[in-house]
């Protein structure tokens, strides 16, 4: 009893499907790449438009105004991590500025105890 085997046939479906998969994701790549490319752009955009509306845009240069990935990508982590060590919270971020006056009861210098023995 001998078996043949057809090499060709399967070699030739496997290089098909090889090839055929390099491209699909090359592709996707490549779109994805450009889908970014094009997100940061329009973002950029509407930056400048909305800075140029408020009448900020003259006192920045471009480089100002673009962030990089790296200070992006810090900033998101730090939310992520942030909203993992609280409970349950509305995830909205406010950041304002806010001045207090005076009060001997924040002061630290009254914490502090005299001891002259």
């Amino acid at each position: 009893m001998i078996l043949i085997f057809e090499t060709p046939a399967f070699l030739e479906q496997g290089i098909i499907i090889a090839i055929t998969g390099y491209i699909i994701v090359f592709v996707a790549l490549v779109l994805l790449y450009l889908a970014f490319t094009a997100v940061s752009k329009i973002l950029l955009i509407k930056t400048k438009r909305y800075l140029a509306r408020s009448g900020k845009l003259k006192n920045l240069k471009d480089h100002e105004i673009n962030i990089s990935g790296e200070v992006s990508a810090a900033i998101a982590m730090a939310v992520y991590l942030t909203a993992l060590l609280h409970d349950e919270e509305s995830d909205i971020l406010t950041i304002k500025k806010i001045s207090k006056t005076y009060s001997p009861w924040n002061s630290k210098i009254y914490g502090l105890r005299n001891s002259n023995l």
